[in-house]
C-alpha cells in the first residue's frame, strides 16, 4: 500500500498519551493512527451500506393499504363514553 506523509497539530498531552498507547499496542504512532482511521472509515461505510439496505426493504414493504390509511385521525382518537384522558 502506498503511503503519504501528513502533518498534524495535536495538543501535547494528547500526543504523549497517544504515543504511550501505541507503545502498549506494539506499534508506531503512525500505525496506531492508520488503524484508528481505517476502523472509523470502515464503520461509516458499513453504516451507509446498512442504511441503504434497510431503506430498500422499507420501499418494497407492502402493508396491503396501497399507500392509503383506512382510518382517519378522528377514528384513532374516538373516546368511549365516560373515558377520561390521563
Amino acid at each position: 500500500m502506498e503511503t503519504q506523509n501528513v502533518t498534524l497539530s495535536l495538543p501535547k498531552e494528547l500526543l504523549r498519551q497517544a504515543k504511550h498507547l501505541a507503545i502498549e499496542q506494539g506499534t508506531s504512532l503512525s500505525g496506531l493512527l492508520a488503524q484508528l482511521l481505517k476502523e472509523a472509515t470502515k464503520s461509516k461505510d458499513e453504516y451507509v451500506e446498512a442504511r441503504e439496505h434497510h431503506l430498500a426493504v422499507l420501499n418494497n414493504l407492502d402493508l396491503g393499504t396501497e399507500g392509503k390509511a383506512g382510518w382517519t385521525r378522528g377514528d384513532l382518537h374516538v373516546r368511549q363514553p365516560g373515558q377520561t384522558v390521563c
